[in-house]
């Protein structure tokens, strides 16, 4: 297969390489990214591979092609060829996109839509979109596929504007969309993620305080990277009627944002690292709890998550302890 990933240079992007690698031993790989986040060399030395400039696809190749998802002509020339794209570039996080919401529409809404229309003139066989819990806003976990969205920050809402675009294509253009939406996704190489399992653990190695907005007593579903990176793989290459369709990509634990700290915490005490905690004022737009029912993925896709939270926790603090 031809994958072309957008965004391959994140966090999320650099494991899904890792494990198309393992997957598909005839794998062709192109990224297609602004490199906004990150370097040329960033997923040569994750991957442990090179990566070249050759727009053909070649067997056992990752190529990079430097591209804007805003811009038209860049991804549709980028998308040629492909067989299934995975689009994971976009503008992340409630924070920013609250202070920023014009740049969060042009990238998430503008940009999706590019992608889209790229992957159509080119017959893609299966479009892969990155959604996230947050087109759900205000409702009583655990978050599923049918509940009504009702998103209460510009991220939110771009990404269900994704969704919806996704469905349109399917129906209008029979471009075979599948959009997943990932919980709170941690794991080894998030070093320029700013969620709470990654920039607890980098202030903590800083000897920084954690700051916790409002009590800690909001919920997030946190899944381990391999784990979501195996819920793409099988989305992206299921022969089930899965064109269409929204699944939300999590473990199905609600746990608190205290929790998740303290587990922390108390793995970075068994490397005599003691990092104060502290409280700060509840964010705008932020959902007091989100967790999943993974129960459709797990029917449709056959796939679950594995990864204990501990074990996970402990891979991640080995990864930035390393560096």
């Amino acid at each position: 297969m031809n994958w072309l990933i957008t965004g391959g240079y994140g966090f999320i992007g650099r494991n899904l390489i890792k494990k198309i690698i393992e997957f598909d031993p005839d794998y062709s790989i192109r990224i297609f990214d602004n490199l906004s986040v990150g370097k040329i060399e960033d997923v040569e030395n994750y991957c442990n591979l090179s990566v070249d400039y050759n727009t053909n696809w070649e067997n056992n190749k990752v190529s990079i092609y430097i591209g804007d998802i805003i811009e038209e002509n860049p991804i549709i020339d980028a998308t040629k060829g492909a067989d299934v794209v995975v689009h994971l570039a976009a503008n992340t996080g409630v924070e920013p996109s609250v202070k920023f919401p014009r740049i969060d529409c042009l990238t998430n809404v503008i940009g999706t839509l590019n992608t889209l229309e790229a992957s159509r003139e080119s017959n893609v066989k299966r479009f892969i979109f990155a959604s996230s819990g947050a087109p759900a806003g205000i409702t009583e976990p655990p978050i599923h596929e049918e509940i009504v969205p009702h998103p209460i920050s510009p991220y939110g809402a771009s990404k269900l504007a994704g969704e919806g675009y996704c469905s349109a294509y399917y129906h209008s253009y029979n471009l075979e969309t599948v959009a997943l939406r990932f919980g709170n996704v941690y794991g080894p190489g998030s070093t320029h993620k700013s969620s709470v399992v990654a920039k607890f653990i980098k202030l903590a190695l800083d000897k920084k305080p954690l700051e916790i907005y409002g009590d800690g007593k909001q919920t997030r579903d946190f899944i381990f990277i391999e784990d979501l990176c195996d819920a793409i793989i099988k989305a992206a290459t299921s022969n089930k009627k899965v064109g269409g369709e929204v699944f939300q990509i999590a473990t199905s634990r609600e746990m608190t944002v205290g929790d998740i700290t303290e587990i922390i915490v108390s793995q970075l005490k068994k490397l005599n690292i003691n990092p104060q905690i502290i409280f700060g004022e509840r964010r705008n737009g932020d959902m007091l709890r989100n967790y999943s029912d993974t129960s459709k993925a797990k029917k449709h896709l056959d796939w679950q998550s594995t990864t204990d939270i501990n074990e996970g926790v402990s891979r991640t603090i080995g990864f930035f302890t390393q560096q």
